[in-house]
Protein backbone atom coordinates (compact mmCIF):
# COMPACT_ATOMS: atom_id res chain seq x y z
CA UNK A 1 0.00 0.00 0.00
CA UNK A 2 0.98 3.92 -0.95
CA UNK A 3 1.21 6.01 1.43
CA UNK A 4 2.24 9.20 -0.79
CA UNK A 5 0.50 12.16 -0.37
CA UNK A 6 -0.60 14.39 -3.36
CA UNK A 7 -0.49 17.82 -3.29
CA UNK A 8 -4.53 19.07 -2.57
CA UNK A 9 -5.50 20.77 -5.77
CA UNK A 10 -4.77 24.49 -4.97
CA UNK A 11 -7.50 27.22 -4.91
CA UNK A 12 -7.36 31.13 -6.13
CA UNK A 13 -7.20 34.08 -3.98
CA UNK A 14 -11.05 34.09 -1.59
CA UNK A 15 -12.96 36.73 -4.49
CA UNK A 16 -11.58 35.62 -7.64
CA UNK A 17 -14.40 35.13 -10.16
CA UNK A 18 -15.15 31.46 -11.71
CA UNK A 19 -12.90 30.56 -14.53
CA UNK A 20 -16.19 31.29 -16.73
CA UNK A 21 -16.09 35.12 -16.03
CA UNK A 22 -12.55 34.78 -16.33
CA UNK A 23 -12.95 33.79 -19.62
CA UNK A 24 -15.66 36.34 -20.59
CA UNK A 25 -13.20 38.92 -19.34
CA UNK A 26 -10.26 37.65 -21.32
CA UNK A 27 -12.86 37.39 -24.64
CA UNK A 28 -13.22 41.16 -24.00
CA UNK A 29 -9.45 42.02 -23.95
CA UNK A 30 -8.77 40.19 -26.99
CA UNK A 31 -11.88 40.78 -28.76
CA UNK A 32 -10.40 43.34 -31.58
CA UNK A 33 -7.60 40.69 -32.32
CA UNK A 34 -10.26 37.94 -32.58
CA UNK A 35 -12.32 39.71 -35.39
CA UNK A 36 -8.69 40.81 -36.94
CA UNK A 37 -8.08 36.41 -36.60
CA UNK A 38 -11.35 35.82 -38.46
CA UNK A 39 -10.92 38.44 -40.87
CA UNK A 40 -7.55 36.42 -41.97
CA UNK A 41 -8.73 33.27 -41.81
CA UNK A 42 -11.09 34.25 -44.25
CA UNK A 43 -9.12 36.76 -46.48
CA UNK A 44 -9.12 36.05 -49.88
CA UNK A 45 -4.96 35.77 -49.78
CA UNK A 46 -3.92 35.24 -46.01
CA UNK A 47 -0.22 34.55 -46.33
CA UNK A 48 -0.10 38.03 -47.90
CA UNK A 49 -0.87 39.10 -44.75
CA UNK A 50 1.68 37.81 -42.31
CA UNK A 51 3.84 40.79 -41.84
CA UNK A 52 0.22 43.01 -42.23
CA UNK A 53 1.34 45.08 -45.30
CA UNK A 54 0.17 48.25 -46.15
CA UNK A 55 -2.48 46.96 -48.76
CA UNK A 56 -3.43 44.43 -46.27
CA UNK A 57 -3.78 46.95 -43.53
CA UNK A 58 -5.68 49.07 -45.39
CA UNK A 59 -8.57 46.39 -46.40
CA UNK A 60 -8.54 45.05 -42.69
CA UNK A 61 -9.48 48.47 -41.25
CA UNK A 62 -12.09 49.13 -43.87
CA UNK A 63 -13.76 45.95 -43.38
CA UNK A 64 -13.52 45.93 -39.71
CA UNK A 65 -14.34 49.77 -39.22
CA UNK A 66 -11.36 49.87 -37.65
CA UNK A 67 -8.33 52.49 -37.54
CA UNK A 68 -5.00 51.52 -38.97
CA UNK A 69 -3.41 51.67 -35.35
CA UNK A 70 -6.36 49.35 -33.77
CA UNK A 71 -5.80 46.88 -36.72
CA UNK A 72 -1.93 46.40 -36.16
CA UNK A 73 -2.50 46.15 -32.67
CA UNK A 74 -5.23 43.71 -33.14
CA UNK A 75 -2.77 41.65 -35.00
CA UNK A 76 -0.25 42.26 -33.21
CA UNK A 77 -2.36 40.53 -29.98
CA UNK A 78 -3.92 38.41 -31.89
CA UNK A 79 -0.27 36.55 -32.82
CA UNK A 80 1.09 36.68 -29.59
CA UNK A 81 -2.62 34.63 -27.77
CA UNK A 82 -1.78 32.30 -30.44
CA UNK A 83 -4.74 33.14 -32.49
CA UNK A 84 -3.02 33.17 -35.54
CA UNK A 85 0.13 31.37 -36.50
CA UNK A 86 2.77 32.46 -38.88
CA UNK A 87 4.61 29.44 -41.09
CA UNK A 88 6.76 31.34 -43.12
CA UNK A 89 5.71 33.99 -45.01
CA UNK A 90 1.88 32.31 -44.66
CA UNK A 91 -0.36 33.30 -41.45
CA UNK A 92 -2.67 30.60 -40.74
CA UNK A 93 -5.78 30.67 -37.96
CA UNK A 94 -4.34 28.99 -34.70
CA UNK A 95 -5.86 26.33 -32.67
CA UNK A 96 -7.26 28.47 -30.39
CA UNK A 97 -9.48 30.71 -32.59
CA UNK A 98 -11.32 27.54 -33.48
CA UNK A 99 -12.08 26.94 -30.06
CA UNK A 100 -12.26 30.31 -29.15
CA UNK A 101 -16.37 30.69 -28.46
CA UNK A 102 -16.61 27.30 -26.53
CA UNK A 103 -12.89 26.53 -24.94
CA UNK A 104 -12.50 29.09 -21.76
CA UNK A 105 -9.62 26.92 -20.87
CA UNK A 106 -8.52 27.86 -24.34
CA UNK A 107 -9.37 31.54 -24.07
CA UNK A 108 -7.54 31.40 -20.54
CA UNK A 109 -4.35 30.32 -22.00
CA UNK A 110 -4.34 32.43 -25.19
CA UNK A 111 -5.10 35.39 -22.50
CA UNK A 112 -1.91 34.50 -20.03
CA UNK A 113 0.25 33.78 -23.48
CA UNK A 114 -0.03 37.61 -24.33
CA UNK A 115 0.30 38.35 -20.30
CA UNK A 116 3.68 36.70 -20.50
CA UNK A 117 4.20 39.14 -23.51
CA UNK A 118 3.34 41.94 -22.12
CA UNK A 119 7.12 43.81 -22.94
CA UNK A 120 6.32 43.58 -26.65
CA UNK A 121 2.72 44.94 -27.02
CA UNK A 122 3.84 47.43 -25.79
CA UNK A 123 7.07 49.50 -26.67
CA UNK A 124 9.74 50.45 -24.52
CA UNK A 125 10.64 54.51 -24.36
CA UNK A 126 13.23 55.41 -26.66
CA UNK A 127 16.59 56.43 -25.97
CA UNK A 128 16.66 53.46 -23.23
CA UNK A 129 19.66 51.03 -23.32
CA UNK A 130 18.35 47.59 -24.20
CA UNK A 131 20.08 46.21 -20.94
CA UNK A 132 17.97 48.48 -18.77
CA UNK A 133 14.72 47.69 -20.06
CA UNK A 134 15.41 43.95 -19.67
CA UNK A 135 16.15 44.38 -16.42
CA UNK A 136 12.95 46.01 -15.70
CA UNK A 137 11.26 43.12 -17.67
CA UNK A 138 13.02 40.73 -15.43
CA UNK A 139 11.91 42.88 -12.15
CA UNK A 140 8.71 42.84 -12.65
CA UNK A 141 7.46 39.89 -11.32
CA UNK A 142 8.17 41.32 -8.13
CA UNK A 143 6.10 44.52 -8.59
CA UNK A 144 3.27 41.65 -9.80
CA UNK A 145 3.83 39.65 -6.53
CA UNK A 146 3.19 42.79 -4.24
CA UNK A 147 0.07 43.87 -6.08
CA UNK A 148 -1.82 40.03 -5.85
CA UNK A 149 -0.80 40.12 -2.30
CA UNK A 150 -1.68 43.51 -1.52
CA UNK A 151 -5.40 42.94 -2.65
CA UNK A 152 -6.40 46.55 -3.23
CA UNK A 153 -4.53 49.29 -4.77
CA UNK A 154 -1.17 49.72 -4.17
CA UNK A 155 0.69 53.61 -4.35
CA UNK A 156 2.91 54.01 -7.30
CA UNK A 157 6.10 54.94 -5.39
CA UNK A 158 6.10 51.78 -3.31
CA UNK A 159 6.32 50.09 -6.72
CA UNK A 160 8.86 51.83 -7.37
CA UNK A 161 10.70 51.54 -4.28
CA UNK A 162 10.58 47.55 -5.13
CA UNK A 163 11.17 48.21 -8.61
CA UNK A 164 14.50 49.69 -8.06
CA UNK A 165 15.91 47.18 -5.11
CA UNK A 166 15.11 44.29 -7.58
CA UNK A 167 16.58 46.04 -9.98
CA UNK A 168 20.01 46.87 -8.02
CA UNK A 169 19.53 43.07 -6.55
CA UNK A 170 20.42 41.66 -10.35
CA UNK A 171 22.96 43.93 -10.86
CA UNK A 172 24.98 42.67 -7.71
CA UNK A 173 23.90 38.67 -9.26
CA UNK A 174 25.56 39.65 -12.01
CA UNK A 175 28.47 41.55 -10.52
CA UNK A 176 27.45 44.94 -12.71
CA UNK A 177 27.68 48.31 -11.83
CA UNK A 178 24.20 50.50 -12.41
CA UNK A 179 23.09 52.18 -16.25
CA UNK A 180 24.17 55.88 -15.89
CA UNK A 181 27.62 56.30 -15.68
CA UNK A 182 28.91 53.59 -18.42
CA UNK A 183 28.90 50.13 -19.34
CA UNK A 184 27.50 47.67 -16.71
CA UNK A 185 29.81 45.23 -16.56
CA UNK A 186 32.34 43.49 -14.20
CA UNK A 187 35.11 45.58 -16.31
CA UNK A 188 34.71 48.73 -13.93
CA UNK A 189 36.41 46.25 -11.05
CA UNK A 190 40.06 48.25 -11.18
CA UNK A 191 38.17 51.08 -10.51
CA UNK A 192 36.59 49.72 -7.49
CA UNK A 193 37.99 52.16 -5.33
CA UNK A 194 35.32 54.48 -6.90
CA UNK A 195 31.95 54.55 -5.95
CA UNK A 196 29.82 53.10 -8.83
CA UNK A 197 27.94 55.48 -10.74
CA UNK A 198 24.44 55.96 -9.33
CA UNK A 199 21.66 54.63 -10.98
CA UNK A 200 19.00 57.60 -12.54
CA UNK A 201 15.72 57.39 -10.24
CA UNK A 202 14.35 59.11 -13.16
CA UNK A 203 15.02 56.23 -15.35
CA UNK A 204 13.43 53.65 -12.80
CA UNK A 205 10.50 56.02 -12.78
CA UNK A 206 9.82 56.19 -16.56
CA UNK A 207 10.77 52.03 -17.00
CA UNK A 208 7.69 51.41 -14.23
CA UNK A 209 5.36 53.64 -16.06
CA UNK A 210 6.35 52.03 -18.99
CA UNK A 211 5.74 48.69 -17.66
CA UNK A 212 2.37 49.80 -16.00
CA UNK A 213 1.11 50.69 -19.06
CA UNK A 214 2.23 47.80 -20.74
CA UNK A 215 0.58 45.38 -18.38
CA UNK A 216 -2.49 47.46 -18.12
CA UNK A 217 -2.78 47.50 -22.36
CA UNK A 218 -3.30 43.53 -21.72
CA UNK A 219 -5.62 44.02 -18.97
CA UNK A 220 -3.68 42.95 -16.21
CA UNK A 221 -4.41 45.80 -14.12
CA UNK A 222 -5.71 49.16 -14.10
CA UNK A 223 -4.39 52.58 -13.11
CA UNK A 224 -5.60 55.39 -10.99
CA UNK A 225 -4.61 58.56 -9.40
CA UNK A 226 -1.21 57.53 -7.68
CA UNK A 227 -1.85 53.95 -7.08
CA UNK A 228 -2.44 50.65 -10.04
CA UNK A 229 -4.57 47.53 -8.87
CA UNK A 230 -4.64 44.16 -10.71
CA UNK A 231 -8.20 43.46 -12.64
CA UNK A 232 -9.41 40.17 -11.76
CA UNK A 233 -7.37 38.55 -14.34
CA UNK A 234 -4.35 40.01 -13.36
CA UNK A 235 -4.61 38.94 -10.19
CA UNK A 236 -5.46 35.43 -11.24
CA UNK A 237 -2.85 35.11 -14.36
CA UNK A 238 -0.53 35.69 -10.91
CA UNK A 239 -1.48 33.62 -8.59
CA UNK A 240 -1.08 30.86 -11.32
CA UNK A 241 2.49 32.12 -11.51
CA UNK A 242 3.13 31.32 -8.33
CA UNK A 243 1.62 28.29 -7.79
CA UNK A 244 3.97 27.09 -10.83
CA UNK A 245 6.99 28.23 -8.98
CA UNK A 246 5.89 26.33 -5.98
CA UNK A 247 4.86 23.40 -8.15
CA UNK A 248 8.16 23.46 -9.79
CA UNK A 249 10.24 23.74 -6.42
CA UNK A 250 8.20 20.60 -5.36
CA UNK A 251 10.05 19.04 -9.02
CA UNK A 252 10.55 15.16 -8.08
CA UNK A 253 13.56 14.66 -9.37
CA UNK A 254 15.29 17.92 -7.96
CA UNK A 255 16.53 19.65 -11.27
CA UNK A 256 14.79 22.68 -10.95
CA UNK A 257 17.39 24.98 -9.75
CA UNK A 258 20.06 22.88 -11.96
CA UNK A 259 21.27 24.28 -15.78
CA UNK A 260 19.65 22.76 -18.56
CA UNK A 261 22.15 20.20 -19.75
CA UNK A 262 22.05 18.84 -15.65
CA UNK A 263 18.23 19.17 -16.16
CA UNK A 264 18.54 17.10 -18.76
CA UNK A 265 20.94 14.76 -17.26
CA UNK A 266 18.98 13.93 -14.55
CA UNK A 267 16.02 13.16 -17.12
CA UNK A 268 17.75 11.15 -19.19
CA UNK A 269 16.75 7.89 -17.49
CA UNK A 270 13.29 8.46 -16.79
CA UNK A 271 10.30 7.82 -18.66
CA UNK A 272 8.73 9.82 -20.79
CA UNK A 273 5.53 11.05 -18.30
CA UNK A 274 8.18 11.88 -15.67
CA UNK A 275 10.22 13.12 -17.79
CA UNK A 276 7.42 15.56 -19.02
CA UNK A 277 6.93 16.67 -15.91
CA UNK A 278 10.55 16.93 -15.01
CA UNK A 279 10.64 19.45 -17.88
CA UNK A 280 7.70 21.38 -16.83
CA UNK A 281 8.91 22.51 -13.82
CA UNK A 282 12.24 23.39 -14.53
CA UNK A 283 10.63 25.74 -17.42
CA UNK A 284 7.82 26.68 -14.94
CA UNK A 285 10.76 28.14 -13.29
CA UNK A 286 12.01 30.33 -16.17
CA UNK A 287 11.54 32.64 -18.94
CA UNK A 288 10.57 31.33 -22.09
CA UNK A 289 12.96 33.06 -23.88
CA UNK A 290 15.99 32.12 -21.89
CA UNK A 291 14.56 28.51 -21.38
CA UNK A 292 14.90 27.90 -24.78
CA UNK A 293 17.39 29.76 -25.54
CA UNK A 294 19.65 27.80 -23.08
CA UNK A 295 17.88 24.39 -24.18
CA UNK A 296 19.60 25.12 -27.98
CA UNK A 297 22.43 25.71 -26.69
CA UNK A 298 22.70 22.71 -24.84
CA UNK A 299 21.87 20.71 -28.54
CA UNK A 300 24.45 22.59 -30.32
CA UNK A 301 26.75 21.13 -27.87
CA UNK A 302 28.87 17.71 -28.73
CA UNK A 303 26.50 15.26 -26.28
CA UNK A 304 24.42 13.36 -29.03
CA UNK A 305 22.00 12.59 -26.09
CA UNK A 306 21.70 15.93 -24.60
CA UNK A 307 20.71 17.40 -28.14
CA UNK A 308 17.45 14.72 -28.88
CA UNK A 309 16.58 15.18 -24.76
CA UNK A 310 16.60 19.17 -25.42
CA UNK A 311 14.25 19.08 -28.47
CA UNK A 312 11.82 16.65 -25.94
CA UNK A 313 11.96 19.42 -23.43
CA UNK A 314 11.24 21.79 -26.41
CA UNK A 315 8.24 19.82 -27.70
CA UNK A 316 6.96 20.65 -23.66
CA UNK A 317 7.41 24.19 -24.90
CA UNK A 318 5.35 24.16 -27.81
CA UNK A 319 4.67 27.11 -29.60
CA UNK A 320 6.62 30.01 -28.68
CA UNK A 321 9.87 27.80 -29.02
CA UNK A 322 8.93 27.67 -32.56
CA UNK A 323 10.40 30.74 -34.62
CA UNK A 324 13.77 29.69 -32.50
CA UNK A 325 13.31 26.22 -33.63
CA UNK A 326 12.71 27.50 -37.52
CA UNK A 327 15.93 29.74 -36.90
CA UNK A 328 18.33 26.44 -35.94
CA UNK A 329 17.12 24.48 -39.51
CA UNK A 330 20.02 25.38 -41.23
CA UNK A 331 22.28 24.39 -38.56
CA UNK A 332 23.86 20.64 -39.61
CA UNK A 333 23.96 19.38 -36.32
CA UNK A 334 20.35 20.15 -35.52
CA UNK A 335 18.81 20.38 -38.79
CA UNK A 336 17.09 16.82 -38.49
CA UNK A 337 15.45 17.56 -34.95
CA UNK A 338 14.03 20.85 -35.93
CA UNK A 339 12.66 19.46 -39.02
CA UNK A 340 11.10 16.77 -37.02
CA UNK A 341 9.91 19.15 -34.26
CA UNK A 342 8.18 21.70 -36.41
CA UNK A 343 6.62 19.02 -38.48
CA UNK A 344 5.14 17.36 -35.44
CA UNK A 345 4.04 21.27 -34.40
CA UNK A 346 2.20 21.77 -37.23
CA UNK A 347 0.50 18.42 -37.31
CA UNK A 348 2.16 15.49 -38.48
CA UNK A 349 1.97 12.40 -36.80
CA UNK A 350 5.14 11.43 -34.79
CA UNK A 351 5.24 8.26 -36.22
CA UNK A 352 4.64 9.61 -39.56
CA UNK A 353 7.61 12.52 -39.13
CA UNK A 354 10.09 10.82 -39.96
CA UNK A 355 8.89 11.01 -43.76
CA UNK A 356 9.80 14.67 -44.01
CA UNK A 357 13.84 13.73 -43.63
CA UNK A 358 15.90 13.12 -46.75
CA UNK A 359 18.00 9.92 -47.00
CA UNK A 360 20.87 11.96 -45.74
CA UNK A 361 19.22 13.79 -42.80
CA UNK A 362 17.48 10.21 -42.02
CA UNK A 363 20.91 9.07 -41.91
CA UNK A 364 22.75 11.54 -39.92
CA UNK A 365 20.21 11.53 -37.47
CA UNK A 366 20.60 7.85 -36.75
CA UNK A 367 24.55 7.78 -36.76
CA UNK A 368 23.70 11.24 -33.97
CA UNK A 369 21.23 8.70 -32.11
CA UNK A 370 23.67 5.68 -32.03
CA UNK A 371 26.25 8.06 -30.53
CA UNK A 372 24.01 8.64 -27.83
CA UNK A 373 23.26 5.32 -27.65
CA UNK A 374 27.24 4.22 -27.52
CA UNK A 375 27.59 7.01 -24.82
CA UNK A 376 25.35 6.76 -22.28
CA UNK A 377 22.96 3.92 -23.36
CA UNK A 378 23.66 -0.52 -23.31
CA UNK A 379 25.30 -2.29 -25.79
CA UNK A 380 22.36 -4.22 -26.56
CA UNK A 381 20.30 -1.06 -27.54
CA UNK A 382 23.08 0.03 -29.45
CA UNK A 383 22.93 -3.35 -31.92
CA UNK A 384 18.86 -3.18 -31.75
CA UNK A 385 19.15 0.07 -33.31
CA UNK A 386 20.69 -0.88 -36.45
CA UNK A 387 16.80 -2.26 -37.16
CA UNK A 388 15.46 1.49 -37.27
CA UNK A 389 18.09 2.43 -40.34
CA UNK A 390 15.63 3.98 -43.78
CA UNK A 391 18.83 1.59 -45.90
CA UNK A 392 17.25 -1.91 -44.78
CA UNK A 393 20.43 -3.50 -45.39
CA UNK A 394 24.02 -3.27 -43.45
CA UNK A 395 26.22 -2.88 -46.61
CA UNK A 396 24.04 -0.29 -47.89
CA UNK A 397 23.83 1.87 -44.48
CA UNK A 398 27.47 1.55 -43.87
CA UNK A 399 28.20 2.94 -47.75
CA UNK A 400 25.27 5.57 -46.79
CA UNK A 401 27.30 6.18 -42.85
CA UNK A 402 30.55 6.63 -44.38
CA UNK A 403 29.29 9.78 -47.00
CA UNK A 404 27.20 11.55 -44.47
CA UNK A 405 29.96 12.90 -42.86
CA UNK A 406 28.94 12.71 -39.10
CA UNK A 407 32.11 13.71 -36.52
CA UNK A 408 31.18 11.17 -34.19
CA UNK A 409 30.87 7.91 -37.05
CA UNK A 410 34.22 6.08 -36.74
CA UNK A 411 33.26 5.80 -33.03
CA UNK A 412 30.02 4.68 -33.40
CA UNK A 413 31.10 1.62 -35.88
CA UNK A 414 33.81 0.80 -33.60
CA UNK A 415 31.25 0.36 -30.80
CA UNK A 416 29.05 -0.94 -33.12
CA UNK A 417 31.69 -3.70 -34.18
CA UNK A 418 32.34 -4.65 -30.23
CA UNK A 419 28.65 -4.94 -29.47
CA UNK A 420 27.67 -7.22 -32.35
CA UNK A 421 27.37 -10.81 -31.89
CA UNK A 422 27.97 -11.55 -35.67
CA UNK A 423 31.65 -12.05 -36.15
CA UNK A 424 31.18 -11.35 -40.15
CA UNK A 425 29.09 -8.24 -39.46
CA UNK A 426 31.25 -6.95 -36.81
CA UNK A 427 34.23 -7.34 -39.45
CA UNK A 428 32.74 -5.29 -41.89
CA UNK A 429 31.45 -2.76 -39.75
CA UNK A 430 35.20 -2.69 -38.41
CA UNK A 431 35.85 -2.56 -41.75
CA UNK A 432 33.97 0.68 -42.52
CA UNK A 433 35.12 2.16 -39.53
CA UNK A 434 39.25 2.19 -40.70
CA UNK A 435 38.25 3.57 -44.47
CA UNK A 436 36.02 6.70 -42.80
CA UNK A 437 39.31 6.51 -40.02
CA UNK A 438 41.75 6.36 -42.83
CA UNK A 439 39.36 8.26 -45.62
CA UNK A 440 39.40 5.05 -48.31
CA UNK A 441 36.96 4.73 -50.11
Amino acid sequence: MSTRRTRPAPRPPEGTPPRTELARQARSVLADAVRIAHWAAGAPAPGSTAPLATQALERAATALELSPAQVRAGWDRARLAGLIELHGDTARPGWRLRAWDRDDSAVLRGWVALFDAWSLVHAAPEGIETGAVAEAVEAVPQVLSLLQLSAGPVPVPALLDLLAQRIAELQEERCEVPYGGGRAVAESAPTAGRPAPARSAGLDALLLDWALEGLAAVGALTLGNGHATLTPLGNWAVWVKLEQICVAAQSPAGNIEQSAADMLLGCARLTPGPARAEYRAWLAARTVGSAVAELLAVARGEDALLRGLAFEALRVVGAPAEPEVRAVVTHPSLRPYALLWLAEYEGADPDDAQEILSREEATWLWVDTAAAVADHGETGLLVRHLDSAVQGTVPALLDEVRAVGHPRTVQVLVALAAAHPDPALAKAVRRAAFQVHTGGA
